[in-house]
């Protein structure tokens, strides 16, 4: 199980200390220090899309420029921005062996991932 994200983002620290608390094992893997491999990014635009993969509503997607926006209409085009600006990518993202579990953190979603019984 590997966890992707940015340490200081909020939603990362609520999943990290959930998965801390009930012993799951998993890796953390930080966007800002170890990057983002192409081959990823791709796999992950293929299952769920770049619709689903950006985050709009944060910092990074509103500090775009109209034009930057624009670009970005499918998921070749989006892949350059993941690469370019990972702190674009909604997190924190929950992967398996190449397949992505869940996005972002809720308590409930991560219960049923883990098979924990609260």
């Amino acid at each position: 199980m590997k966890l992707y994200g940015i340490v200081n983002c909020d939603t990362v620290k609520k999943a990290r200390t959930w998965l801390e608390q009930h012993k799951a094992e998993y890796q953390f893997h930080d966007f800002k220090k170890q990057g983002l491999e192409p081959e990823l990014a791709q796999c992950w635009l293929q299952q769920i899309g770049w619709e689903n993969l950006i985050n709009r509503k944060g910092l990074t997607w509103r500090g775009l420029s109209a034009e930057q926006k624009q670009v970005i209409q499918d998921n070749t085009s989006a892949l350059t921005l993941l690469l370019e600006k990972t702190s674009v990518i909604k997190r924190p993202l929950l992967e398996q062996d190449g397949k992505l579990l869940h996005i972002g953190f809720d308590k409930t979603s991560y219960e049923k991932i883990f098979n924990f019984k609260p």
